[in-house]
């Protein structure tokens, strides 16, 4: 992706000064920004992606008694009638169920990939949406059919309603609004309240037109999730280190006086569980390892099928077709690794110039694979036993 080219996504910004300008300080609104889009799915599509056991949905309903979510799956019967107002679907991670949604996520790319989450798709009847209310991260909303009214604000007040199952907010001030056609798209940063209803739409032949808005949504980690996962994985790296297994550091107190409050927690075994946590934190490669390690680590809901063709174990050597990872797989990596769907590996020279390239473009030519050692050869081969990647 060139991030120096206008892009019609952006309303005729680079990516550059889309991230600049916009990212994280203020909406925009994009007219067209895919002209003549289409939806991705189908209606019986998304409800049949909605009724997997792996798949992540809810239903979001309000009516005269107030708010109602249900999480899926949902059996097709067992959703609202399509002329029932007031009821959305929300379907999460298409992106990693359906080629094209991956794809349209691709586009977003000019943001690193350790931010991006995921693309969900909401289908609403007239009327349906899911309150005002505001999210802690970056989102892209992008009309693909019908039509969805927008009222946004940047709210002071963060108040929440109380006794209902979503996170409402109780006092909104909009201070702008937008009526969003298919095509057109509206970014706004964290934390920017927002509330989206869909009205009721008809096509050039008269027929009534859904209304679904893809949602390209981004990870924010906290500082308290970032440092609790770290803390326990550099544990963990620790704990198989085979030297400090077999004679582990011990706290040790052979001055410790007779003590007349029991109770109180020695100074000496506080200062030795900084240390502690100091000695964890004191190499800076084991710490960006636990980092991409959780980056890439896939949601709990992702599997990964072992491939069904006769190329399990085989070499990958003489290739004549273009590697690719998988729509689940997470690739990243830093100055000395790379880091895959939960795992890391050293990689320097020309074998970790070649993984980043995978990384970077989710696949490899196979000229690029011919190139590549034999080292870097049976790795690639281990992840396509894994169904990480495929040959397409």
């Amino acid at each position: 992706m060139d991030i120096t080219q206008s892009s019609a996504l952006l309303g005729g910004l680079t990516p550059q000064q889309f991230m600049r300008r916009h990212w994280q300080k203020k909406p925009l609104l994009v007219r067209q920004a895919l002209s003549g889009f289409k939806p991705i799915l189908s209606r019986p599509e998304l409800f049949e992606l909605a009724g997997q056991e792996s798949v992540e949905s809810r239903l979001v309903v309000q009516g005269a008694s107030g708010w109602r979510m249900k999480s899926g799956p949902f059996a097709p019967r067992s959703l609202p009638a399509l002329n029932k107002p007031g009821w959305s679907l929300l379907v999460q991670g298409v992106d990693m169920h359906d080629a094209k949604a991956h794809a349209l996520l691709q586009q977003f790319r000019f943001v690193p990939d350790a931010r991006m989450d995921d693309l969900m798709i909401s289908y609403a009847s007239a009327g349906g949406g899911v309150g005002p209310h505001f999210d802690s991260y970056d989102v892209f909303l992008l009309q693909a059919s019908g039509r969805r009214r927008w009222r946004i604000g940047k709210q002071t007040d963060f108040t929440l309603q109380e006794g209902v199952p979503l996170k409402i907010l109780q006092n909104f001030v909009p201070t702008e609004e937008f009526v969003l056609e298919a095509g057109d798209m509206l970014y706004l940063p964290p934390r920017y309240a927002h509330d989206g209803v869909a009205e009721e739409a008809f096509s050039a032949d008269g027929k009534p037109e859904a209304c679904m808005t893809y949602s390209i949504g981004f990870r924010a980690p906290s500082q308290t999730e970032l440092a609790g996962v770290l803390l326990q994985r550099l544990a963990e790296f620790g704990a198989d280190d085979e030297d400090a297994a077999a004679a582990p550091k011990l706290y040790r107190d052979p001055q410790q006086p007779a003590t007349a409050n029991p109770a109180a927690l020695p100074t000496e075994l506080t200062e030795f569980a900084r240390q502690a946590v100091a000695s964890a934190l004191k190499d800076p490669l084991a710490l960006a390892c636990a980092l991409g390690e959780y980056l890439t680590e896939p949601k709990a809901s992702v599997w990964f099928d072992e491939p069904s063709d006769d190329l399990t174990g085989a070499p990958i050597f003489g290739a004549t077709s273009n590697l690719v990872l998988d729509a689940r797989t997470r690739m990243m990596y830093d100055a000395h690794h790379i880091f895959i769907n939960g795992e890391s590996y050293r990689a320097k020279g020309a074998d970790a110039a070649l993984m980043q390239r995978l990384a970077d473009q989710r696949q490899l030519g196979a000229a690029e694979l011919r190139k590549a050692s034999a080292s870097a050869q049976n790795l690639l081969a281990d992840w396509r036993d894994a169904g990480w990647l495929s040959f397409v």
